[in-house]
């Protein structure tokens, strides 16, 4: 599988930029003024590409099924959390549902337990980094690495070994996709999401998602207590109210079903 991924060709950052190169080497014969222009829209392809979670400019991203595909699939970042996590393992046991739990490393360290119940549950796992550094895509190829690996060996030690990566934020970098192909995994992001904030904001949070919801959509999810106690009892209806419409209304499937690819292998 590693192999494979290292065979990966030119990244549309790789081809946009060698055509861009090309384009201002001939304006430049025409007037040398005119050349910096595509050169300075490049930059900002650049600049943006990193925030766009669907877009695969840098490297492969996985953001939801491909066409033709009906089922849709239920992921959830940010975990594990004792104030949350057994609650969402609880109402996705009541309505038969399957999920993706991206882990932050340092978390399953300190409630390896907690790890161990997800899978024992019959979820699947992926890695999102060690800390959730919202800045982990600006620091070095090295640094970054050690992150992504770290966390992987946390994960190891619960005998599950994650194959897909979620980056924070949904940031990708062209570093990112070097590292990625080292520890043999593939970026899978998301096409559904309620602009929760990290549960800052659960207001109507099943019917945003409702209403975005097409099929072959990877739905993201937060694995976080609510800001307020007082808001905890909201989130559960919330997530009650959602879940009950999944479990009615769609073909809710494992994420590894949805992207056909495994997405964590067991380990001794």
């Amino acid at each position: 599988m590693l192999e494979n991924i290292r065979k990966v060709s030119f990244s549309p950052a790789e081809k946009t930029g060698l055509a861009v190169l090309a384009a201002a080497l001939l304006l430049f014969f025409l007037s040398p003024s005119l050349a910096a222009i595509p050169l300075a829209l490049f930059l900002l392809l650049c600049a943006a590409a990193p925030f766009l979670p669907g877009w695969g400019f840098f490297l492969p991203v996985i953001s939801r099924a491909q066409r033709g595909i009906p089922s849709v699939c239920l992921t959830f970042d940010d975990g594990p959390c004792p104030a949350s996590t057994p609650l969402l393992l609880d109402l996705l046991a009541r309505y038969r549902l399957p999920a993706t739990f991206f882990l932050v490393g340092e978390k399953a360290a300190g409630y390896p337990e907690l790890v161990a119940e997800i899978l024992r549950r019959g979820h699947s796992i992926g890695n999102h980094s060690w800390s959730h550094d919202y800045f982990l895509m600006l620091r070095s190829g090295k640094t970054l690495r050690q992150d992504i690996h770290k966390t992987q060996n946390i994960l190891k030690k619960s005998g599950i070994q994650p194959l897909v990566f979620r980056p924070p934020v949904g940031i990708t970098s062209p570093r990112l996709r070097e590292v990625l192909a080292m520890e043999g995994l593939i970026t899978v992001t998301y096409s559904c999401r309620a602009f929760d904030r990290g549960n800052r904001n659960i207001h109507r949070l099943a019917d945003k998602i409702l209403r975005r919801l097409r099929p072959g959509d990877i739905i993201m999810l937060h694995d976080l207590p609510t800001c307020r106690n007082a808001e905890s009892d909201e989130w559960v209806k919330e997530l009650e109210q959602l879940f009950v419409a999944l479990a009615k209304d769609y073909d809710v499937v494992p994420l590894a079903q949805l992207i056909d690819r495994p997405v964590n292998i067991a380990v001794k």
